[in-house]
């Protein structure tokens, strides 16, 4: 299975277009390779390189999807796939483009192919997909892009 996007290449940069200092929209992606029998696809994209005086974590969730479509091959750049939006560590569920406080930063946008469905509520936190998610991976990748700000 495969993740891409024609947006940029991966560990390539991100265009400021898909951050929070452009459009701040998705950039389109293309999915491959999807095993045949995966009942559903999850998406999240996040930001590892938080500080740890922001978020104790270190991590910033920027976009959460569930029961995505199997079929699902591109989804074009600002649009939603047909799936269940959780919730970003903004707190809403839609695409929250890279807003780096200061420094490189890199977003991973990590694709899972699951063998069910998963039988959870629209805005779930990316904890309570990853939960759920467990036992139920059949295949997985990643894109990642880098961000810094001018």
């Amino acid at each position: 299975m495969k993740i891409t996007s024609s947006a940029f290449n991966n560990s390539g940069l991100i265009p400021a277009k898909y951050t929070r200092d452009g459009d701040d929209i998705s950039p389109p992606l293309y999915f491959e390779n999807v095993p045949k029998d995966a009942q559903s696809l999850v998406l999240i994209v996040n930001d590892p390189d938080v500080p740890k005086d922001i978020r104790s974590d270190g991590t910033w969730i920027h976009w959460v999807l569930f029961n995505i479509d199997p079929k699902t091959t591109h989804v074009e750049s600002g649009k939603m796939p047909n799936a269940i939006p959780g919730r970003n560590t903004g707190g809403s569920g839609v695409y929250e483009g890279p807003c780096p406080p200061y420094g490189e930063h890199r977003y991973f946008f990590k694709l899972f192919a699951l063998d069910s469905t998963l039988d959870l509520s629209p805005g779930s936190l990316a904890s309570a997909v990853e939960k759920a998610m467990a036992g139920h991976v059949i295949a997985e990748t990643e894109l990642m892009g880098k961000y810094k700000r001018e």
